[in-house]
């Protein structure tokens, strides 16, 4: 017989209960009952079956149930309200006995015990990444705007997948990645950032930071040294002090990542982690001297290059440099791996990103993906697969840039004419986020701070630092924000900072 899982879970408390032999029917009801609310199974608020529902599920007379009911609203466990039906008291009586059942209370937690976590597991808890690092919205009490994003359209083509009643796209998948949307990124990253790669080096993960989650562990040793740009996106060293590599910030100029000359002359690292075409997150782009640099130091000293395009599809006017995997693949260099998400331009919560893999490396990667994380979603990806195949994906991206250009140029005069010059506002051609520059005397945290209790959603620049910096500064995000907010806003940060300055 089929139960609903509140049946389910008192014929549980039934089977669990020692009673006496002779102890009433109505009696082990009541008892299974009060022992699932009194152990916090059955919470407050819970609604009971009708008893001629239950006494159904259970195989049970009616006028058992009934009277197990009437035992337990007469001692406060439950509460009737007529033509609604039964429901768990909000509170226990009080002196509720503990001698009928054999069910005990918890004993109360000593109060020097404590959850205790690993190292890892205290750091990263520590962080609180989504309330220090992550860029929201700027306007934080408007509302995010995705307007731009589809939605009809993306239904219509999830529907379509779903009518083609395709019984693979219920299993697992372990071939790194629905090939279809493999062969339309690889399409995509070919002509667009000049990537050099076949279908087969394509997984699709669940986030950029499942794709470093995943590197790191098959690449990287415990205190394996890994290079990160510094300031940095906090996501990326997380996930690499999670595996336990030791971290080395090396510091970013205009230019992008440059090491010094002890940095070069330290113990080399296993990873190079760099975001070459938008730094995030001060906005520098990466020169193609440096590019060049970087690819031929790797693959002198054996490290692998991690490079996460995470916002390449905004770039505003000229064309994009290429990307580190075309200039390493030409110089027959095979040392780089290639992220990108589709988070950015579909929409946050679609988690589906692509890691570009060296061939040697595929079998391996497809094992380790489905061993660690049993990767679904296919119905999903065919959905993005389709999406992309029909156009509306290159259409949704020209619409997107011009509506991100056109709010970015608006915040940018609103903050210029409030600060007439007064601070350096670090802006290029591309992403989804800038920097506005302040003096090092500034406390660009307590600003920050002061921003969000006046709605005001930034970022402070030294937070993103690993070790002590003089850098100070606002990171600033307005993709998701309605024109109207962005003018209100923006007035009202260029009154904050220039409070601050005075």
């Amino acid at each position: 017989m089929r139960r609903t899982p509140l049946a389910e879970l008192l014929q549980n408390e039934l089977e669990r209960q020692d009673f006496h032999p002779r102890l009433p029917g109505y009696k082990r009801v009541y008892e299974a009952i009060r022992s699932a609310i009194v152990n916090r199974r059955l919470p407050a608020g819970s609604k009971l079956p009708s008893s001629r529902d239950l006494a159904h599920e259970l195989d049970a007379s009616r006028n058992m149930i009934v009277a197990a009911y009437d035992q337990l609203q007469a001692e406060g466990y439950v509460c009737s309200q007529t033509g609604s039906g039964t429901y768990v008291a909000d509170a226990l009586p009080d002196g509720f006995s503990e001698d009928s059942t054999l069910v005990k209370r918890a004993a109360p937690k000593s109060k020097g015990s404590a959850l205790v976590l690993s190292k890892r597991g205290a750091r990263l808890t520590q962080e609180k990444g989504v309330e220090n690092y992550e860029v929201q919205p700027f306007a934080l009490r408007g509302k995010m705007d995705l307007l731009n994003f589809p939605i009809k359209t993306w239904q219509r083509v999830q529907n379509q997948v779903w009518r083609r009643e395709d019984i693979q796209l219920y299993d697992y998948d372990s071939d790194g990645g629905y090939f279809p949307l493999k062969k339309a990124v690889a399409d995509y990253l070919r002509v667009s950032r000049g990537v050099s790669l076949s279908p087969e080096q394509v997984l699709i993960t669940a986030g950029t930071q499942q794709s470093i989650d995943l590197i790191s562990r098959m690449l990287a040793d415990q205190n394996d040294v890994a290079w990160v740009e510094n300031p940095c996106y906090w996501g990326a060293w997380s996930s690499m002090y999670a595996n336990d590599l030791s971290i080395r910030p090396i510091n970013v100029d205009h230019d992008g990542m440059n090491p010094s000359a002890a940095d070069l002359n330290s113990l080399p690292p296993k990873f190079i982690y760099v975001t070459p075409s938008h730094q995030y997150p001060t906005g520098a782009v990466m020169s193609l001297a440096r590019r060049k640099q970087l690819i031929e130091y790797a693959q002198r000293v054996g490290a692998w290059l991690l490079e996460d395009d995470y916002d390449s599809e905004f770039r505003y006017s000229g064309r994009p440099i290429a990307s580190l995997q075309g200039l390493a693949t030409e110089a027959g260099i095979d040392r780089v791996l290639y992220m990108g998400t589709f988070s950015k331009v579909i929409y946050p919560g679609i988690k589906l990103s692509y890691l570009v893999l060296p061939e040697p490396l595929i079998g391996a990667f497809k094992t380790a993906l489905y061993d660690l994380y049993r990767p679904g979603q296919l119905h999903l990806q065919a959905a993005l697969a389709e999406f992309i195949e029909q156009g509306h994906f290159t259409t949704h991206i020209r619409r997107l840039r011009q509506a991100y250009a056109q709010r970015r140029t608006l915040l940018l005069a609103v903050l210029e004419k409030n600060l007439a010059g007064k601070i350096q506002q670090v802006v290029v051609d591309a992403g989804l986020l800038f920097l506005i520059r302040l003096p090092p005397h500034i406390d660009d945290l307590a600003l920050a701070a002061e921003c969000q209790a006046q709605g005001l959603s930034v970022r402070a620049l030294s937070r993103y630092y690993i070790g002590p910096t003089e850098a100070r500064g606002l990171v600033v995000g307005f993709a998701y924000v309605d024109t109207n907010d962005l003018v209100d806003c923006g007035q009202r940060l260029g009154l904050l900072i220039k409070s601050v300055l005075s």
